[in-house]
């Protein structure tokens, strides 16, 4: 890729590092208060405006994009945020349900049971070639391990010949197959596990070595030592797949993504979006404005 897609490359990174301690980046300026917008709600489908709401399915276990609150009925983070402002701005309800299990997001969507899905997922091409996907932060991946890092793991070379957890059908999964296929000559022995709290008890109750995971979370769970990461401890100096969490429809849902995009931009524009951020100590992974299916402008790193 050329140098531009250079330059963003080396910001995200440059957004992560900031993201693990080294400095922060506080939000400047007052936002907005987010508002009805009459012109937003007609962009909706009919069917979505009679209805009075927008379907949405997320996974709520990775703090703090979307997790459940203190009292495990409310699905709370930076996800539950955006997700409430779209329902002021639309002046329908914007209904979250937690499906428990990522691999069940894609084909609930595809199946239209629900309308959008809000859950940190990855934008890679191959997922835009079946979804409509929204960027909505930066993110990447690190890797986990018990807190203290007693097997001494520093990068991913060295899980070969170790047992890794992860979730089923995350990018996280196909991330460690593909070190295990391209760098080890010991094979990793990939152990996929379809819930994510599931996923760190095994490093925490020592079945696995380490799990790989998204980079925000990671550092936030550590940080906070909350809910299944308490005796976790992230890797901040591995940065691996850094790119985008997204807003996922089903392709032909044309008036919905148009719709969320120009919503997402006018959130962007009045502030809000960046106190939400500061709020979940995201910042330095804002998105810079409304973007439609970019994974292919992402350089792998």
């Amino acid at each position: 890729m050329g140098t531009k897609a250079m330059h963003v490359s080396k910001t995200k990174l440059f957004a992560l590092t900031m993201l693990a301690g080294v400095f922060a980046m506080p939000f400047a300026g007052s936002a907005q208060e987010v508002a009805f917008d009459q012109a937003l709600q007609d962009m909706l489908p009919k069917a979505m405006r009679d209805a009075g709401k927008v379907t949405v399915a997320t996974t709520a276990y990775t703090p703090p994009i979307v997790f459940m609150g203190p009292d495990n009925t409310e699905i709370i983070g930076l996800d539950a945020d955006i997700i409430h402002a779209f329902s002021t701005m639309f002046g329908v309800k914007f209904e979250m349900t937690d499906l428990g299990n990522f691999a069940a997001l894609i084909p609930a969507l595809k199946a239209r049971r629900f309308d959008m899905s809000i859950s940190g997922m990855a934008a890679t091409v191959e997922r835009e070639k079946e979804m409509d996907m929204i960027p909505y932060m930066y993110d990447g991946k690190t890797i986990m391990v018990q807190q203290g890092n007693p097997l001494g793991i520093k990068s991913m070379e060295d899980l070969c010949g170790k047992k890794v957890a992860v979730g089923v059908g995350t990018a996280q999964e196909a991330l460690v197959q593909q070190t295990s296929e391209q760098v080890c000559k010991d094979p990793i022995e990939v152990l996929s596990i379809p819930k994510q709290p599931e996923v760190l008890i095994a490093v925490r109750t020592g079945r696995a070595a380490a799990t790989v995971g998204g980079y925000a979370t990671g550092v936030y769970t550590t940080k906070h030592q909350i809910q299944n990461g308490v005796g976790m401890e992230a890797l901040p100096e591995v940065r691996q797949d850094v790119g985008y969490n997204t807003i996922a429809l089903a392709k032909g849902n044309d008036e919905l993504r148009d719709a969320l995009l120009k919503a997402f931009q006018k959130l962007i524009d009045s502030g809000s979006y960046a106190k939400m951020l500061e709020k979940w100590e995201l910042a330095p992974l804002a998105i810079e404005n409304a973007r439609l299916n970019d994974a292919a402008n992402l350089k792998k790193n």
